[in-house]
């Protein structure tokens, strides 16, 4: 589990097949910022919002392995040398929950399409991506990028946030423009509820809502 809250920006430095692998996995390379504290290889490290395992680590060189299923539903496959990352270690038991309870599951990625700055301040509008059109309500959590964020407004296509300069400098959701993709991963406890109360009308013969026939 995470909770959100970025710690660090990392600098791919290589992206390459696994080898061995045929069936399209890639080796994701790393150069952290700042070695992360008693990390070892096995540990889950969220790269932008994305959980992944550390396979090899020396310092502040570390890797990762993403398997085909992981790069068709997030933007990692599209990393290349030089982009950068979010990066936030694994929450551990005690640890202050500063944003929102995330499991670094990305659900779908979402499109960017508009962020107006006033002043200091952005405000950023993402398109939805079927899957979790009705999963994202005003004023409830969602994360982007791996950042946690509360959603403004929202309707079954898109959702605003706002994001203040901090947020601006320390996550990279600074340098999104209209058009750039970035993964999405919804409230998991509004994800389980949304579930739960499907199936309860679905036993009752009720139609499903115009979002999930959108699905």
């Amino acid at each position: 589990m995470f909770t959100g809250i970025v710690t660090q920006r990392a600098v791919v430095s290589d992206v390459e097949p696994v080898a061995g692998s045929a069936a399209g996995a890639l080796r994701l390379s790393l150069r952290l910022a700042a070695p992360i504290p008693g990390a070892v290889v096995g540990d889950s490290i969220a790269l932008d919002g994305c959980c992944l395992t550390i396979v090899s680590i020396r310092g502040s060189d570390v890797a990762f392995e993403a398997i085909p299923e992981t790069l068709r539903k997030t933007t990692l496959g599209a990393r290349r040398g030089g982009d950068r990352v979010n990066v936030e270690a694994a929450l551990k038991m005690g640890d202050a929950l500063g944003g929102h309870l995330v499991q670094g599951h990305v659900d779908g990625v979402g499109v960017v399409s508009g962020a107006e700055r006033t002043g200091g301040d952005v405000r950023m509008t993402i398109d939805l991506p079927p899957v979790l059109r009705g999963a994202v309500i005003p004023k409830g959590s969602v994360t982007v990028d791996g950042v946690s964020l509360t959603v403004g407004e929202c309707d079954d296509r898109s959702f605003s946030i706002y994001l203040i300069p901090h947020t601006l400098d320390v996550t990279g959701l600074g340098e999104k423009r209209a058009g750039d993709a970035v993964n999405l991963e919804a409230d998991v406890i509004g994800r389980y509820v949304e579930h739960h109360v499907r199936r309860v009308l679905a036993a009752l013969g009720r139609a499903p809502a115009a979002e999930e026939v959108a699905r």
